[in-house]
């Protein structure tokens, strides 16, 4: 019963860590498609903020300067997707598959040089005492800085959104542009600020993976997670608590995988990769069942182009 018991906690354990780069990267989009932008680019964002993060990282040994960097190199691809979409309007849905196609090919270029090159983690924010108890200690602080720092951004987009006035003004502009644009609301001001604020978080999801989750820098090392973070935000229905929970549940499939595997179960490898992809299409499938459900919870203006009046 001991090791059941010790194999559970470190199961939950690792779920969470699992499902910090998820948090972060659809927390960002969540954020943006509230305010009416439709960023397919999660991907290539996280791959960019990965190889960036890791590069700065490994060359200043400071850790922490990896992460910022991380988030500005987000930020500057989403700066180019907004740049196309929001100012020239270009299409939303083929603009974003274009900056992940780029943001793939450029971490790939960047990071030629870093492949296999090891980095040190960075020091856990709690003591052993406090990692050493019972049951409690793994699970609540046996952690990353990120991993909270995570559970806290969710708490304050969830704060903004739902209890302040920018936040509300926010989520105006992505259910009706015209009319919050007829009140004198900045609508491509908020847009730029709600893409610049995605980009970030794309960067500093697809930083953990490559600081901290598995300290060294690999090609795709993504290995998809943008596309889930994607349909996290569906899967929640554009809250922010759910998107927590969902990114939990796809970080639980992806460890309980490995866990069968190391039972000693035999169950090919390929198999168990594909599981959390697998999981993702059963979600959206049954999830598109209930559209209603749907088109009340999704932002009304939605990937639509902003066109001020003159």
């Amino acid at each position: 019963m001991g090791d059941e018991l010790s194999t559970a906690i470190a199961v939950i354990a690792a779920t969470l860590r699992a499902g910090t780069p998820l948090v972060f990267a659809a927390i960002g989009e969540l954020v943006a498609e509230r305010a009416g932008v439709l960023n397919l680019g999660i991907e290539g964002m996280m791959l960019i903020g990965a190889v960036v993060g890791f590069m700065v990282a490994a060359s200043t040994g400071l850790t922490p300067l990896g992460f910022v960097a991380a988030a500005l190199a987000g930020m500057g691809a989403a700066a180019i997707y907004g740049a196309l979409a929001l100012n020239l309007m270009t299409n939303q849905v083929a603009t974003g598959l274009a900056l992940a196609i780029f943001g793939a090919g450029l971490a790939a270029f960047l990071g030629q040089s870093w492949v296999g090159i090891p980095l040190p983690g960075m020091a856990l924010p709690f003591p052993e005492t406090l990692r050493s108890i019972p049951v409690a200690g793994p699970i609540l602080f046996g952690h990353d800085w990120l991993v909270y720092l995570s559970l806290l951004t969710v708490a304050g987009v969830a704060f903004f959104l739902h209890r302040t006035r920018a936040g509300l003004i926010l989520r105006a502009v992505g259910e009706n542009q015209e009319s919050a644009h007829a009140l004198g609301y900045p609508v491509l001001r908020i847009r730029w600020l709600a893409t610049l604020f995605g980009g970030a978080m794309a960067g500093i999801g697809g930083g953990y993976l490559s600081l901290i989750y598995t300290p060294q820098w690999a090609e795709n090392m993504t290995a998809g997670r943008g596309w889930i973070a994607l349909a996290l935000v569906v899967f929640a229905t554009w809250r922010p608590w759910r998107v927590l929970l969902g990114a939990y549940v796809f970080g639980g499939v992806t460890i309980l995988g490995l866990q069968i595997q190391a039972a000693g179960i035999a169950i090919n490898s390929n198999l168990v990769a594909m599981t959390p992809y697998l999981a993702t299409i059963i979600v959206l499938v049954l999830i598109s069942r209930d559209a209603t459900r749907i088109r009340l919870h999704t932002p009304a203006s939605l990937a639509r182009p902003f066109h001020p009046e003159a």
